[in-house]
Parts: C-alpha cells; structure tokens; sequence
C-alpha cells in the first residue's frame, strides 16, 4: 500500500491530471445521486430505518450469523468462518484446488481486496481474474483501486485504451478510446475466462439471516455470468453485511442502488440461497469473514463504521477525497467512510486517517444508512495515539483562557513574536509543535490589538 497519508496526499495534489479525472468523475456521480435521492419523498425515512436496522445487526451480530449459518447449510450451503484475511484466503484457496481449478473468476469484491486474496492465489500458484470492467482497468494496469464503486476512476478513457493495447493480449488492433469500443473489448477478452471457469468468487452487498441467502448488485451483468455458471461458488463476506430477515431489502434496494450510481435500481440483483438442483452452482461455500470487526462491535461510537453498504456515496461527496484520490489513503477502503474504518480494522497503521478531513460534514449529509463520520473522525482523534498530544494542548489551552491576566499575557506574547508577518497576514513555518499545524496549513497572524484594548480606547 502507500506512504503515509500526508505524504501520500501532498505527491497526488501534484498531478493535475488525476485531479482533473476525479473532479469530473465524483462530480457526475455526485449529480446523478442527488437526483435520484429527490425522487424519494420519503428519503429521509428510508435512511432512519435503515440506520436503525443497521445498529439492530450490530446489537445481535453473533446470533444472525448463527441464523444466517443454520438457514444457509440447510438450503444446501456450506459455511465456513474465517477470524481474519489469512485463514479467508486459506479456506477459498483450498476448495478452489479441491474443485479440480487452477484459476477463479470474480466479481467485484471489497472483502476480497481487504483480505488480499489476487496477491494470495498468485503466491499459491493460483490465478483470481477480475470480471468487473473497472476492476480489470486496475488488474492489467497492476495498479490498485482508487474508488469503492468506481475502482478505476483515477483513469480517463484514453489512458484506459492505453492500458488496454498494452496488457490486454487479445486486444483490438486500432483499439480506439471510445467508451463502447472499450467494453466491448473487455467483453471478448473476459468472454473465453467465463465459459471455462470452474470456480468463481463473490462478496455479497447483503447476507439475510432469516433465509440464509445472499444478495449481489451490480451493473454489468460480469456478476450475473460468475454467480450461475461455474460449478463452484466461493462467497468471502463480511459479518456486518447481515440482515435480519428478507423484507430489510425492500429499504435498501432503495437506498443503494441511488447512493452510489444515481440509479433506482441496478440493472442485475442477484439473490441466491443454497443450492438449486440443475440450477446455478451446485458447490456453493460462503466464508464468513471477522478480520477485525468484533474488535470494532465494542467501540460503541466507532462500531457505526459497520454499518457501511459501500456504496461511496461518502467518497463523492468529500473535498480531500476529490482533491487526493483513494491511493493516498494506503487502504482498501479510501475516502471518508476509509478514515474511520481502516484505522479500526487495522489499529496502529492507519492513525492519521482520521485527520484526512476537514469535518465539513458532508459525508454524513449523503450517507444512506446515518453513520455520523465526523463524530466518529473526532472520536477515533481523542483516542488514537496523537489524541495524547492534542488532548495536553487542548488543557493547556483551557488553563490559560480560564485565567483572564495568563490570556491576556499569552496574546500579547503572540501579537509580538509575530510581528515579522503582520504584513503577509499568516505563518507558513512554526517551530515545534506549531510545525505539526503549519506543515498542512498557514497559521493565521494575531491582530494588532486585542478586542479589549479596540473596545478601549473607543470608550474614551
């Protein structure tokens, strides 16, 4: 993955064309969902009851995914549980070797790209195929996601046919960036990979407890080809992607499809339970995957991470996001919903994505399913390993502004050793630990006279 944020941040503001890329991407989306969500008088509802089934799921995630278990072996599944990425990874490589396969197709997954399983199946002597077009932009490219809807939204299209004639054995010759000509070659080239696919691998958007089936949405119908034609379905998915019972769908089929492509629905929603005789994949294994997410159920404000349905709404909708790209955030999970959920997933490593926001809030304006990110960005900054410092400075501060004479002498001090740039109107250098704010941002300089002393010398 990358560098650390604000080193990571500082080298995409300084490629304009990326920046270009994301403007025109996140505005177009950012459009279409607003439409879309105004058609809905009853929005706002939607949101609160899906917000409340939401923290339902986290109140009783051990007994649905034991309901969920029970429902989907007796249709026939096989499930199995996976405490973190490695032992995911483990379990989907051993049935694909067991279903006689050296290679998968999948379907676009976010708990895929968590527990790394391309980069697992490859050091195995495996081979994971991307079947989603954006996703399979980022695998010839060997890149890395940049978007949780729109993987490969750092592309424009002429870079995309770039890649195409560069890493796409099979690709046209006079391959032109015209978008349609673009799918179409990436529908031949996948085309052969579908009809000798034994084994394919999903994630799942939802997994309904009452009747232990999973739901898949998407555009392209890659989704609909892995899900009934190879003969061995691997399914990686999250604990927190649980329902309670089948009728939830009717609330989030509204709210997802508009959250994250402006639609009022998806072209293809796939819903599978178990096995079907002569129809569909008749090995059908769901791993059911923690990597970290009962850590997370105990942080009573930080578990509303969990609630997330990926739809990126939040992405497109937030300024560092648009202005960085996904790579910065050295996750699989960029952008604001990133900020609160990798530093979570994976303590210790990722403690300066909460500070990747300017709290403007807009991400909680746009999220389906109500997680308040800028509660949750300040509360994992008070706990997280700089919270020590600011909480130090934050006393400090209180100590002096609750001494009038000690506040008064600390302006005065301020007011003079920034004399030098009074003129320019701000500090772009501070000694430590002035330099931790001034390294991202100017310091404003202190006016010439205190509101007291203006208030003063006007009462003579």
């Amino acid at each position: 993955m990358s560098a650390a944020f604000p080193k990571a941040a500082k080298v995409a503001l300084g490629m304009p064309q990326l920046r270009s890329n994301l403007a025109h991407a996140t505005g177009t989306i950012r459009d279409k969902r607003a439409k879309a969500a105004g058609e809905l008088d009853d929005w706002q509802r939607l949101r609160d009851t899906a917000a409340a089934v939401k923290a339902d799921v986290q109140h009783r995630m051990p007994e649905l995914a034991v309901t969920f278990e029970r429902n989907a072996i007796a249709a026939g599944a096989t499930v199995h549980w996976a405490r973190d990425a490695a032992e995911a990874n483990a379990i989907a490589a051993r049935i694909t070797r067991e279903a006689g396969a050296e290679e998968v197709v999948k379907i676009k997954s976010m708990a895929t790209q968590e527990t790394g399983l391309n980069e697992y199946f490859a050091a195995e002597g495996l081979a994971a195929w991307e079947t989603d077009l954006a996703e399979l932009i980022v695998q010839l490219a060997e890149d890395e996601p940049s978007h949780i809807l729109v993987p490969a939204i750092h592309y424009n299209r002429t870079e995309i046919r770039d890649i195409f004639k560069g890493r796409m054995p099979d690709a046209p010759e006079g391959l032109t960036d015209d978008p349609a000509a673009l799918a179409e070659a990436a529908r031949l080239h996948l085309r052969r990979r579908f009809l000798s696919a034994k084994v394919a691998v999903s994630g799942a958007n939802f997994a309904v407890a009452e009747t232990g089936s999973l739901v898949v949405v998407e555009s392209e119908g890659n989704g609909r080809m892995c899900l009934t034609m190879p003969e061995t379905l691997i399914s990686i998915v999250g604990i927190e992607k649980l329902l309670p019972c089948f009728e939830d769908l009717e609330v989030f089929m509204q709210l997802l499809p508009r959250s994250s492509t402006g639609e009022r629905m998806n072209p293809y929603t796939s819903v599978w339970t178990g096995v079907a005789a002569g129809d569909g994949p008749q090995n059908v294994h769901i791993i059911l995957l923690d990597n970290g997410r009962t850590d997370v159920l105990a942080d009573e404000v930080g578990r509303q991470a969990l609630s997330c349905i990926r739809c990126s709404a939040c992405l497109n909708v937030c300024p560092v996001y648009e202005r960085t790209g996904g790579h910065a955030y050295g996750h699989v999970y960029p952008g604001p919903i990133g900020a609160i959920l990798a530093p979570q997933l994976e303590p210790g490593r990722h403690d300066d994505l909460p500070y990747a926001s300017s709290l403007c809030g807009a991400c909680y304006e746009v999220c389906p399913v109500k997680i308040d990110i800028p509660e949750v960005l300040v509360h994992l900054r008070q706990t997280g390993p700089h919270g020590v410092g600011e909480k130090a400075a934050m006393s400090a501060a209180e100590a002096v502004m609750a001494r009038p004479r000690l506040w008064r002498a600390a302006l005065g001090a301020a007011r003079f050793f920034s004399r030098p740039w009074r003129r320019r109107g701000f500090m772009r250098r501070l000694p430590w630990p002035g330099s931790k704010w001034t390294a991202s941002r100017d310091m404003p300089v202190p006016p010439g006279e205190s509101f007291r002393d203006w208030w003063k010398e006007r009462e003579r």
